[in-house]
């Protein structure tokens, strides 16, 4: 059987959101490659190396200890089982959040470039925080895969 519009929905807005935190970085880093001062090596570090670095340590210990990984799905159960992400305003409002997190990075990158505080703690975070979307999106599509959860979200 096939699963319930509201459960492709779900998932569509998880993988989109992931997609749009990841294509958001990507532009933040480009946007402040000319802008934030620094040689080759310290950007590469603060602005590539560090975000990397906690990505994929919040996506490991999201994914492999079984405590935050357990948290992890009943947050992502509760959020379908409440309905977000079904109907327009909760999709809209992760891309909004994302959106203004965007514009927060580019701001404190060009704060930088006049002798403002350097960027590496917002593209840090930035990168910790598509590693959380990363671990949600990899459980929405592990929990539906379960048999008693898969007869729920099923039409």
């Amino acid at each position: 059987m096939a699963f319930s519009l509201a459960w492709r929905n779900f998932r569509r807005m998880q993988d989109l959101t992931l997609g749009f935190a990841c294509l958001a970085m990507v532009a933040d880093a480009i946007l402040a490659w000319p802008v934030v001062p620094g040689g080759i090596g310290l950007k590469l570090t603060f602005i590539v190396a560090f975000p990397l670095f906690y990505l994929g340590l919040v996506a490991v210990c999201g994914l492999y200890i079984a405590k935050v990984r357990d948290f992890i799905t009943r947050f992502v159960w509760i959020t379908f089982k409440t309905g977000f992400g079904q109907s327009v305003i909760s999709v809209l409002i992760p891309f909004a959040v994302l959106a203004a997190i965007t514009a927060y990075t580019w701001w404190v990158s060009a704060h930088a470039a006049q002798g403002g505080q350097y960027p590496a703690g917002v593209f840090s975070g930035f990168g910790a925080g598509i590693g959380l979307l990363i671990v949600q999106a990899v459980i929405t599509h592990r929990i539906q895969r379960d048999p008693i959860v898969r007869q729920e979200l099923e039409d």
